[in-house]
């Protein structure tokens, strides 16, 4: 087991995973379960129409959402705020415990003991970490599919696929930048506290593009804005977003394979 890095890290954290699913699954349903009671009551719009803009923007609201409709409603509910979060959180959690959890641990040591590279040990606790993060993904989609279709939503799996796809780069974006983060430093709550105050200022950074004027083009700084800027729910994957968070994951592999090859550890 010790020899595949890959399959080792997923064992370690399959009870992690399991948690996190029932989590969101539980969360996904109660969403749900709240539709029917606010299906077609435009009292609620009235109601978010009278929230003052700036806390609109906070979460994710805009002039054009309707939460009386499936789509809206979702939005609103879940992925304006509460699933980016949780995915952000959850990758921040695997990218930190990656490289820098282990050598915190000092299992790392061991882990070198074996006929492995730095490069093979960075690509295969890499890839653990999309692979746990694309099976909550999953999870969540088909939750949402089969709460939609028992409750007759009007919201098609496609575009379900495209929302639960897009928060799921979040995700891996910021696990990502937690995994560099902790290949650089080796200290997991160094890559915490960074990683933690960069998804704060860059939220907050996408949030207040929307309300001031002069502060539009910071957007293009945060990954909050490459993840739902297009709304995906509603229209779509967004092809360019989509390669910008991708070119974003690649480069913080190549930098954290690089910040683990050019430093001692602390075994």
């Amino acid at each position: 087991m010790l020899n595949n890095v890959f399959f080792k890290s997923l064992r370690d954290e399959r009870w992690a995973m399991v948690w996190w699913a029932l989590g969101l699954s539980l969360l996904a349903a109660l969403v749900i379960a709240f539709f029917p009671s606010i299906r077609g009551n435009y009292d609620f719009n009235s109601l978010m129409e009278s929230y003052p803009e700036n806390l609109k923007a906070l979460f994710g609201f805009t002039e054009l959402t309707d939460i009386t409709s499936a789509v809206g409603f979702l939005n609103a509910e879940l992925f304006a705020f509460m699933a980016p979060l949780l995915f952000v959180i959850h990758g921040v959690v695997l990218g930190s415990g990656s490289i820098a959890g282990e050598e915190g641990r000092g299992t790392l040591e061991i882990l070198l003991t074996e006929p492995i590279t730095r490069g093979t040990l960075v690509a295969q606790k890499f890839a653990a970490m999309i692979t746990a993060t694309v099976v909550l993904a999953l999870v969540l989609w088909i939750v949402l599919v089969i709460g939609a279709l028992a409750i007759d939503m009007d919201v098609s799996a496609l575009r379900l696929a495209a929302a639960t796809f897009s928060v799921m780069l979040l995700g891996v974006t910021f696990g990502a930048l937690a995994f560099a983060a902790g290949c650089f430093t080796g200290i997991r709550s160094t890559s915490v506290a960074v990683v933690a105050a960069i998804a704060v200022g860059t939220y907050f950074l996408n949030a207040a593009s929307g309300i001031v004027s002069y502060m539009q083009p910071a957007k293009w700084l945060s990954p909050f804005y490459y993840y739902n800027g297009s709304d995906p729910l509603t229209n779509g994957l967004n092809p360019a977003h989509i390669a910008v968070l991708l070119a974003t994951i690649a480069i913080l592999l190549g930098a954290g394979y690089f910040g683990l090859r050019r430093r001692d550890l602390r075994l």
